[in-house]
Formats: C-alpha cells, structure tokens, sequence
C-alpha cells in the first residue's frame, strides 16, 4: 500500500526553524525526486522544493535560502529543513514523489507562523 506520512509541524514564531519529516511506503522510493509542497488557506498546493534520487535540489523562489530538503533512500524518508520561517510559510506541508501520479496524498503537516 503507497502510503506517505508527514510529521514535524506546529506553531512557530517568525525567524523560528522547523524540520518536517516524511515517511515513505509501498513505493520504490529511490527511483523517484521526492518533492515537499505547501498548501496556503485558501491557495492551490504549490511545489516548494524537490530532490533527485542523486541529490539534486530545487527551490522554489520563495523559500530559496531558507529551506533545506534532503533525503535518506534506505529510509525511504524525506525531509525539509526550514529556518528563517515568516508568517507567508503557514500551510499544509505533503511530501510526494514528483513523478508519480494517482492520489496517494497523505494528511499533511500544518505549519503555522504566527507571533
């Protein structure tokens, strides 16, 4: 069963730091760029970073300096490094691999940044 698991979210004030963490399953991880995407209230889910199974990475214009993504393939686990967070961070946090298609989103990691 494809399953992806998010963790490491919560309330954080701006200037704070937070690593997310992603849990992959049921997939052949190493053969995909895993991405991390955020979902603002009432926006459309946005890629902000990926990483290739080589470790190539990209950032999204926003988050570039700030955010970090890395992954570990024997784990099959992601994460997202973030520092610097400002209150335009808040959102939903997936993990997904950028290639795969179908539905097999998981919940999700809120983020808030909020003094």
């Amino acid at each position: 069963q494809v399953q992806f698991v998010e963790s490491g979210g919560g309330l954080v004030q701006p200037g704070g730091s937070l690593r997310l963490s992603c849990a992959a399953s049921g997939v052949i991880f190493n053969i995909y760029s895993m991405g991390w995407y955020r979902q603002a209230p009432g926006k459309q889910r946005e890629l902000v970073a990926r990483v290739t199974s080589g470790g190539s990475t990209f950032y999204a214009d926003s988050v570039k300096g700030r955010f970090t993504i890395s992954r570990d393939n024997a784990k099959k686990a992601a994460y997202l490094r973030m520092n610097n967070l400002k209150p335009e961070d808040t959102g939903v946090y997936y993990c997904y691999p950028v290639e795969l298609g179908g539905n097999y989103w998981g919940q999700g990691t809120q983020v808030t940044v909020s003094s």
